[in-house]
């Protein structure tokens, strides 16, 4: 009894703090449950009201609740408890007032949350993003080592980490307004591995007017070890480039198909559930169940892109004039000020080929056999979560590293075509015409299904990604431990 409650002391305890938005929690709760199966206790943070609505989606469910060495604890975000059935209610829709209170109140609240917890932490796993908060100063105050997960691709964090660069060859900060319209954003960028001929407007566009004293930089140069959630085959040459500016680094995508290793044997795959902030409808996968394979478009924008009115009209009209079977997730909150409703003759027209729903569970989704093209903002979640499933892509990206990842999918990798910034229903109907039936939306699906067979053997035992986690696992076990 007495050497069992030694191990047990000595078993490694991981606190993950996920920056507090959908495609974030949903990565992070990934690895969080791959590392309890390999043994670690866990401690994951999320704010008060996103805990809320995992709990009533039934995210912490099955897997997670009850399980031994697995807890969630919270931390305020400055919004009255949610008390509305309306998945609008989210604060997705207040995430500048979320940000704000967390920059002033995260750090004390995480130092307090720390103080309370019976057992000691060996180490935090943290977003990259979440590093406005002060994080790394926490962990010297704590004196505990912390590693940096990036959620997104290795081109969407070096994206971010040129910001330096970019400032000492005089591109930005942008000097006015002007520059945006002016074609100064159609500048080629050579120097980034991986990335040769992007351009200025590809990179996230926080870049454009960024300060010296990026947290996210910063942060990332006075940590010793980082994580990236993707795989070697995909982006070698730029992973290759960031291995040698950070050695202690680690590729470990697509989380999903690392999953898929432990769940192999189990007769329901739990893996996909219990990761969303909002309530999955069944009713998206029923209808998916009555279509022929590869004859459906998937549409979902994320949950934290709006759009006008028009432009969600343009997208429908689109749709519906594409003569494509479709199934579109509107959330409530899609249009940037006023209820997402559609107008009657729209309704009508979209009943012929198409289904509108608020949320499903996008990876089943993804991997129904009924599906055949994605039309998505490009999120990395998202499209990681498409390639894992050899499905093509169109995309109009809204945000952050969403353009990085659109062009990267359309130039480099072959399975995404372009919807420009302005929505017109005619480019919506061609492009989706051309992915679901040209001959270069058949192209794309067979670049698609190619890097979804990479991306499965990556996460294979002794695959690239698989041994990178392995890795990962023994620095949690034992160099953090003794740090």
């Amino acid at each position: 009894m007495e050497s069992m409650a030694i191990t047990k002391q000595k078993k490694p305890h991981v606190v993950f703090i996920p920056y507090p938005a959908q495609s974030h929690i949903k990565c992070m709760l990934k690895l969080a449950r791959l590392l309890h199966h390999k043994g670690l206790n866990i401690t994951f943070i999320n704010t008060q009201s996103n805990h809320k609505h995992l709990v009533k989606s039934g995210g912490t469910s099955g897997w997670l609740e009850g399980a031994s060495g697995f807890q969630f604890k919270t931390v305020p975000d400055g919004f009255p408890d949610p008390t509305s059935d309306d998945e609008a209610d989210q604060h997705d829709q207040s995430f500048v007032k979320l940000w704000t209170y967390l920059e002033t109140n995260f750090f004390d609240s995480f130092l307090d949350l720390v103080g309370g917890l019976e057992t000691p932490i060996t180490c935090i796993v943290c977003d990259g993003f979440m590093t406005y908060t002060n994080m790394v100063h926490a962990a010297e105050k704590l004196r505990l080592p912390i590693i940096l997960f990036w959620t997104v691709a290795a081109c969407g964090f070096m994206g971010v980490y040129q910001i330096k660069v970019l400032m000492e060859k005089g591109l930005v900060p942008l000097k006015d307004e002007s520059y945006l319209t002016n074609g100064f954003l159609e500048t080629e960028i050579d120097w980034i591995p991986g990335m040769n001929g992007i351009r200025l407007k590809d990179l996230p566009e926080f870049t454009r007017a960024t300060k010296p004293t990026d947290p996210r930089i910063q942060a990332a140069d006075s940590v010793s070890h980082m994580i990236i959630h993707t795989f070697v085959e995909l982006e070698s040459d730029l992973i290759k480039e960031l291995k040698s500016m950070f050695p202690n680094l680690y590729t470990i995508g697509p989380l999903q198909l690392l999953l898929n290793q432990i769940t192999e044997n189990q007769t329901d795959n739990l893996s996909f559930n219990g990761y969303s902030l909002r309530t999955e409808e069944p009713e998206c996968l029923n209808w998916l169940e009555s279509k022929q394979p590869n004859t459906v478009i998937y549409v979902n924008f994320g949950s934290l892109a709006v759009m006008s009115l028009q432009d969600l009209l343009e997208f429908g009209w689109g749709l519906v004039n594409s003569d494509h079977e479709f199934l579109w997730i509107v959330r409530t909150d899609l249009v940037n000020g006023e209820p997402a409703v559609l107008p009657q003759e729209l309704e009508i027209a979209i009943k012929r080929k198409g289904f509108v729903g608020r949320w499903c569970s996008q990876e089943e989704v993804l991997n129904h056999r009924s599906v055949g093209g994605f039309l998505t903002h490009g999120g990395w979640g998202s499209v990681i979560e498409s390639l894992s499933s050899g499905v093509p892509m169109a995309c109009w990206p809204f945000l952050g590293d969403q353009g990085t990842n659109c062009r990267q999918m359309c130039k480099e990798w072959g399975v995404g075509i372009e919807i420009g910034r302005s929505v017109k229903r005619d480019e919506v109907e061609k492009v989706v015409r051309v992915l679901m039936a040209g001959e270069e939306g058949g192209k794309m699906r067979k670049k698609a299904m190619e890097w979804k067979k990479m991306a499965e053997t990556a996460t294979r035992h002794g695959g690239s990604s698989s041994s990178e986690m392995d890795k990962l696992t023994d620095v949690l076990k034992t160099v953090c431990f003794n740090y």
